[in-house]
């Protein structure tokens, strides 16, 4: 059964919750989104706190993908650039479907609702996120249309002695 996806749900203390269990559970299942494993709820609240500032800011939108059973089961975050000079392209964030989901097709789902909220806001050209190398995102993204545009070497330290990639891929809307 395929996801239902809101763009810009109401911030619930049942949706933080949600967001905030995915975000554990995608962390410890060795998903690149910020943290490693073991991760805990406290060390990610500050992070959702952020986020959902810039939501309040009008400056991120949240998309949010929920299960059969209701569960937050996926996020994306749209960010919107504030310089200036880069605002006709946003950047997508915390881009994380359930472990228990994954291999259904919800990753491709999510970046295509994405995709077509970002077409409707007004000036926005392409979108632009960044992966950790070493995992075969890179490829999924590409999947997606997603092209891979730069690469810092070694930016990402997620252990002592295990330096990522910090992989930037682009997806023009045009």
């Amino acid at each position: 059964m395929p996801l239902t996806f809101t763009l810009d749900p109401a911030v619930t203390p049942a949706l933080r919750d949600g967001i905030l269990d995915l975000w554990t559970d995608v962390s410890n299942a060795g998903g690149a989104v910020g943290f490693v494993p073991p991760a805990a709820r406290e060390e990610i609240r500050p992070e959702l706190v952020r986020h959902f500032v810039a939501m309040a800011e009008g400056c991120s939108r949240l998309l949010v993908g929920h299960d059969e059973a209701g569960e937050v089961a996926a996020t994306a975050f749209l960010t919107f650039n504030a310089h200036r000079l880069m605002t006709h392209w946003v950047w997508l964030y915390t881009v994380m479907v359930h472990p228990r989901h994954q291999g259904r097709g919800y990753g491709r789902d999510l970046l295509a609702v994405a995709e077509e909220a970002a077409r409707s806001f007004d000036g926005v050209d392409a979108i632009r996120l960044t992966c950790r190398g070493g995992l075969g995102l890179e490829s999924f993204y590409g999947s997606c249309g997603y092209k891979e545009v730069g690469r810092i070497p070694d930016a990402i330290r997620v252990a002592p002695g295990d330096d990522r990639d910090d992989v930037i891929m682009l997806l023009p809307l045009d």
